[in-house]
């Protein structure tokens, strides 16, 4: 195992030096350029090995004031660029990202833990949201309406906001950044982010290249701005009129503090919350895929994506079939470095979430549940971090306290029901609403799932997981998980503010519903 640290190690100061991130000394700091920070320093521990990847300058108030005059400034000028202009941009970046995807991949798998093939993935998602940002940046289309009078045009257009903050978690740490980014930019908006303190590196690496990209287009200074920190930059934002829309992706706890604070001000919110995700299996299932479903599900990234699948709810005719398949399949799952390819699980983010995963484990048994695959934290050559842990199996019921709420690690709850109504009152059963799946060949069950009688949830597929989706979409979730919806769809209109104009080309002046006002 020591080889491989040594070649780890040495392939990470490769891929930072690729990033332009030029230091690894623990007192490194990207200092304040950029808005940055020149405040205390956070350093960015990796969960692969512990080991120091580098750190930043946190903001404090006047470091953040800073920022926010330079954006508003940047704002005036490059609301004024030509949308497909900002398009071209935005094209380049993309381009810049395909360059940077495997030393960016690897930095993101490094510093969260998720495997290499998902780090990469998570660069590929920013790529394919500037190819859809580059066709939108021609679509901003409004709408043309006929007015009630005589000699006048009636039409909505949409005009940039100001602002963006952008508050981004550590599970998906460049990705969920370039879905709101790359649409606002198009729109004309200029973005302030504050990346997670748990994976600021990767933050400092996107603007990077941000940076190298808008200085060749002459791009106004301040149009992509980093702000490092924790909750209370978070909160400099929150409460900032001079910011419009504030996206925030996070817990269910910090999205309703976002949104009680921005609303206070009447501001506008993105959120982007937690999910208790489900997937119904049902008597009419291709279990083969709905096992690979299921395990992907549950264990990709360590269980710690808002769409990890929490809850299987199986019927009873196939419910033990299930089971059986799926503790097979637990015991073939590879634990470790996730820059190994061959390993299929890598670390929770820090000892904070290997404590949320043991205490959960130990409710659901305290709440009479039934532990079928035993989960545990993993010791030894390898597991020097402290956070690699066993993906784990219980039986429970969908009224347990635990298995109401979402735990960010990869514990899966099987659920047992008879009928269709049932299951679906299960999966609809919880305070979260993001993501759901069914497990059917049976039209009639596909078409109830999807109907207005069926899941609840933003996102409902049929005969794939709950995990992962393409950014051609509108991501988001209803109830506690925020409402929100970023990436794909008409998810731009949120970065803008619409208008409605009508403009009078008679010589009278008739006013709207035959009200007359005569002198």
């Amino acid at each position: 195992m020591s080889e491989v640290v040594m070649d780890l190690n040495t392939d990470i100061k490769q891929v930072l030096k690729a990033l332009k991130i030029k230091d690894l000394n623990p007192g490194f700091s990207t200092g304040s350029k950029d808005g940055i920070g020149s405040g205390d320093s956070i350093g960015s521990y990796s969960p692969v090995d512990a080991s120091l990847i580098a750190s930043v300058g946190s903001c404090g108030k006047e470091d953040y004031d800073r920022v926010i005059t330079q954006a508003e400034e940047a704002f005036v000028e490059w609301r004024k660029w030509p949308a497909p202009k900002r398009g071209e941009v935005v094209r380049q970046l993309g381009d810049a990202l395909r360059e940077k995807k495997e030393p960016l991949g690897k930095l993101v798998s490094y510093e969260m833990g998720k495997s290499l093939q998902e780090g990469l993935g998570e660069v590929q998602e920013m790529i394919d949201i500037c190819d859809f940002a580059v066709g939108l940046s021609r679509q901003l289309y409004g709408l043309t309406m006929h007015s009630e009078r005589p000699l006048h045009r009636m039409y909505e257009q949409y005009h940039p906001l100001g602002i963006v903050g952008i508050v981004s978690a550590f599970n998906f740490p460049v990705a969920v950044w370039s879905w709101n980014t790359m649409l606002a930019w198009v729109c004309g908006d200029v973005c302030v982010w504050k990346p997670s303190e748990k994976a600021p590196i990767s933050g400092v690496a996107c603007q990077n290249i941000v940076k190298e990209v808008f200085e060749a287009n002459g791009v106004p200074e301040g149009v992509s701005c980093i702000v490092q920190g924790n909750y209370t930059v978070g909160e400099f934002m929150t409460a900032d009129k001079r910011v419009p829309l504030v996206s925030a992706t996070g817990s269910i706890r910090m999205g309703k503090k976002v949104a009680a604070a921005v609303g206070s001000r009447l501001g506008k919110t993105l959120l982007e919350l937690g999910g208790n995700n489900a997937v119904i299996i049902t008597e009419n299932a291709d279990l083969n895929i709905s096992i690979v479903g299921a395990l992907f599900g549950a264990v990709g990234t360590c269980g710690q994506r808002c769409t990890s699948t929490r809850r299987l709810i199986i019927h009873e005719s196939v419910y033990d079939e299930v089971k059986n398949s799926l503790v097979k399949a637990y015991a073939q799952l590879r634990i470790g470095n996730p820059l190994d390819e061959s390993n299929h699980v890598g670390p929770l983010i820090d000892k904070q979430a290997v404590d949320a995963y043991l205490n959960a484990l130990e409710q659901v048994k305290a709440e009479g549940g039934t532990i079928v695959v035993e989960g545990g934290v993993l010791e030894g050559e390898g597991y020097e971090s402290g956070c690699y842990v066993k993906p784990a199996i219980a039986e429970a019921q969908n009224h347990f306290k635990i298995v109401q709420q979402e735990t960010f690690a990869p514990i899966l709850y099987l659920l047992k029901y008879s009928t269709m109504e049932e299951a679906i009152a299960i999966q609809n059963g919880v305070d979260q609403g993001l993501s759901s799946a069914i497990m059917t060949t049976n039209l009639r069950q596909a078409e109830l799932f999807l109907s207005y009688a069926g899941s609840d949830c933003g996102i409902a597929n049929v005969n794939i997981g709950t995990s992962g989706a393409e950014i051609g979409g509108a991501f988001g979730g209803e109830k506690e998980t925020g409402g929100g919806r970023e990436s794909g769809s008409d998810a731009w209109k949120v970065y803008m503010r619409r208008q409605t104009n009508t403009i009078n080309y008679s010589t009278e002046l008739p006013l709207a519903q035959g009200i007359k006002f005569d002198i």
